[in-house]
């Protein structure tokens, strides 16, 4: 898998998720094998390039290349000012949000809401990729309404105004993340681009990895919401992909260690306050399934340090251990 000048280490990526593909997550999906990382969406507006969200976003401390940004936002100029200020800060791929299903994206005509407006869209590209000397992606959806899909139209343009990589998820605005994604559209898509594709949708499984790239034909896939609380997940799809074989799922052991290290960084990335709120939903993705688990996620919730989550989750896993 090439973008751009980057030959990347394998075809799996972290799909770009608000409030989650945070730099530990990121960290830790690199960590099981993942080949390439998108960071959490970062606004183009100017105004709030200094917030302390922004920042946090845009923290790649650590990282390994190539650093991956994805900005978004609506107006043409204000994406291009983006995309310059991120590679001065070290961005060495900008990626474009045009696959947001979100209602506060959406109303401020970005994300997916773009894709009702074809000649802002290819504004859009031209701008951003004018604007840096590094490889601009594209991340965006079959369309915004069912039974009006226009990715074929939409990944030609990305191609004609120089986009290096485009990535797809197999839904509509509409369908935001109901029913089953559709992968019919992006291999038509594969067949019709000579850039890189990425496909997106559904891939929570080493079978369904290799079922989606033999489907599409796709270069790489992009693995989303299945690896929240299983970013082990990546290190079981590459060795399926290359050996046919099923890794065993990790034992209570390993996933204690890893959620306990993953909480280590999330508290010293966000500090006490966020720390432990923000965790909490990485605790629950983990702990879903195993026994005991509801009534040990309705104490950990009313817990408010870090020390007191860590020591509970530490606890609950040496009890699952023993018992």
């Amino acid at each position: 898998m090439q973008i751009g000048p980057y030959s990347l280490p394998n075809n799996l990526v972290v799909a770009p998720m608000a409030g989650v593909t945070d730099r530990p997550f990121r960290q830790l999906c690199r960590r099981f094998g993942a080949g390439y990382a998108v960071s959490e969406m970062i606004t183009a507006d100017k105004s709030l390039r200094l917030s302390k969200k922004t920042l946090r976003r845009a923290d790649f401390d650590g990282e390994p290349s190539p650093i991956a940004v994805q900005i978004a936002g609506s107006d043409p100029h204000e994406l291009a000012a983006a995309a310059r200020y991120n590679v001065e800060q070290g961005a060495q791929i900008v990626d474009i949000n045009m696959g947001c299903p979100a209602k506060k994206v959406c109303n401020k005509l970005a994300g997916s809401a773009l894709l009702q407006n074809e000649t802002l869209v290819a504004e859009i590209l031209t701008a951003v990729v004018r604007a840096v000397d590094v490889p601009v992606t594209l991340k965006t959806r079959l369309g915004f309404r069912n039974g009006e899909e226009n990715i074929l139209r939409v990944a030609r343009l990305a191609e004609e105004c120089g986009i290096a990589a485009l990535a797809v998820h197999g839904r509509t605005r509409e369908d935001m993340y109901n029913g089953e994604a559709r992968f019919d559209l992006i291999r038509e898509v594969k067949s019709q681009i000579g850039i890189p594709l990425i496909a997106n949708g559904d891939i929570d499984s080493p079978q369904k990895a290799r079922t989606v790239l033999e489907a599409t034909g796709a270069d790489a896939i992009m693995i989303g919401r299945a690896a929240q609380g299983r970013p082990w997940l990546f290190r079981e799809i590459a060795h399926f992909l290359a050996t046919g074989e099923l890794l065993p799922p990790p034992g209570l052991e390993e996933i204690r260690e890893v959620l306990l290290e993953h909480l280590d960084e999330l508290h010293a990335f966000y500090g006490e306050y966020s720390g432990c709120r923000i965790a909490r939903k990485h605790i629950a993705w983990t702990t879903c399934g195993l026994a005991g688990s509801n009534e040990f996620r309705s104490q950990m919730y009313g817990l408010e340090d870090c020390a007191r989550q860590r020591d509970a989750v530490k606890q609950y896993f040496d009890g699952l251990m023993a018992g």
